[in-house]
């Protein structure tokens, strides 16, 4: 039933976080990190990064990466990947062999319409997304080795890519490369495909593709990423831009362009890859990647946030409101494409809206608490907050690009553990199982 799906995906999540902890607990007591305090001495660092993996959120306790080992580097790469398809559509494959319904796990995961022709609660259709997500690995590898990446950061790059992840094998992220333009553009088009829906990718393979050319969630993901990409060229072409790695450049409008496209791809997509710190950006530049955080990417992605299809759904439903006021008369259906949007669904994506809004805002409220006072200012805790919930990894100010989440207290960290869990798992799927009254119906 109902229940017993909803308890099951959220026990997997946070029983699979528990046990991926494990090798940063071990390692903890039998490894060394050469000049610096070891980042997993505290049960709930390991559980904070293994909860940041599974989730795709990226954030991490890590602050010597390029010093820590490549087991513990494959692993951090590993949970990505399982996290960002892998978990759910690998339980909807298998789970209704032993009863449980696969399209009510596929719903917690999946929001918003399906796209027609694809049914989650068929076992074949899951394998199919899974063998589209292992294609799609596998050809990244590729690209990757083609552009001079070697063997070990490819696949883990590759992990944290297609998951929508961010977790690098290097502190500079993306620009330990050495400013690789080949590598940049190869990661920047597979994390515009990592944040589309893969029920799309479905009806690829079939040759669908007037479905895919006419989804409306699509053109409009596509769209706010052309349109905050160019803004945010403009604002930061005639200014030095600070990469990752620390250096300074002078941007031409091409190189502009570059640091904006793959910032903004990877702050929409909730990827978190960076090479410049976008953090000491113009107001303008930072307000729109702020807002993309909370946007995200497709439903039925592995991106996190409020997700495409809700803005546009919320978007339409506000249109609406508004033309009732002044042609009370006049009733329209709401519709995103070919799909009606019924009552039902329009008051889960406002519910979905607001509901993110107030554990974002009781997020950053815990976070301030928590915190002694003096060590956080509220741009760190607001954009600690959304990029947690919103399972993006790097924020701004004292959570940037090249910044970490290490200094935060035990009680904190226990927070934003919780929030990359509700943000991944779509809030109510989490928050639903505390309701008493959700536990007595039938």
């Amino acid at each position: 039933g109902r229940k017993e799906a909803l308890l099951l995906v959220a026990a997997t999540w946070f029983g699979g976080a528990m046990l991926s902890a494990i090798p940063y607990l071990v390692y903890a007591h039998i490894g060394e990190v050469p000049g610096t305090e070891h980042p997993f001495r505290e049960p709930v660092s390991c559980v904070f990064e293994s909860m940041s993996g599974l989730t795709t959120t990226g954030a991490t306790v890590l602050t010597k990466i390029d010093r820590m080992p490549r087991s513990i580097l494959l692993w951090r790469a590993l949970t990505h990947w399982l996290g960002g398809l892998g978990i759910v559509v690998l339980f909807v494959a298998v789970l209704p062999s032993m009863g449980v319904e696969g399209k009510r796990l596929f719903r917690v995961e999946a929001p918003g319409p399906e796209p027609e022709g694809v049914h989650p609660h068929i076992r074949e259709t899951a394998r199919t997304l899974w063998l589209i997500y292992v294609g799609i690995t596998i050809l990244q590898i590729l690209a990757l080795r083609i552009a001079g990446m070697d063997v070990f950061n490819s696949v883990c790059h590759t992990f944290a890519t297609l998951a929508t992840g961010g977790f690098s094998t290097h502190n500079a992220s993306l620009g330990g490369f050495h400013n690789n333009i080949a590598i940049d553009i190869i990661v920047l088009f597979f994390m515009i495909c990592a944040g589309v829906n893969f029920g799309l990718y479905y009806h690829l393979i079939r040759g669908r593709f007037r479905a895919v050319y006419q989804d409306s969630e699509l053109r409009l993901y596509l769209t706010i990423m052309f349109v905050v990409t160019a803004i945010v060229t403009f604002t930061i072409a005639n200014q030095p831009i600070k990469l990752t790695t620390g250096e300074t450049l002078q941007p031409s409008w091409i190189e502009a362009a570059r640091q904006s496209a793959l910032t903004t791809v990877s702050v929409q997509t909730t990827t978190g890859f960076c090479t410049s710190d976008f953090n000491l950006w113009p107001f303008l530049a930072k307000a729109l990647l702020l807002l993309v955080m909370f946007v995200g990417g497709c439903a039925g992605s592995t991106g996190g946030g409020i997700k495409v299809i809700r803005v546009l759904i919320a978007f339409k439903v506000m249109v609406a409101e508004l033309e009732r006021v002044f042609r009370p008369n006049v009733v329209r259906p709401l519709k995103v494409g070919k799909a009606t949007i019924g009552p039902e669904l329009r008051l889960a994506t406002l519910a979905y809206v607001f509901g993110l809004i107030l554990l974002f805002g009781a997020g950053t409220g815990l976070l301030k608490l928590f915190e002694p006072n003096g060590t956080i200012d509220m741009t760190t805790a607001a954009s600690a907050s959304v990029a947690t919930l919103c399972n993006i990894g790097p924020g701004l100010a004292k959570v940037g690009a090249v910044e970490n989440y290490a200094w935060f207290t035990a009680p904190s960290k226990c927070v934003m553990i919780i929030l990359m869990a509700l943000g991944r798992l779509e809030v109510f799927a989490i928050l639903v199982l505390f309701s008493p009254r959700f536990w007595r119906t039938t």
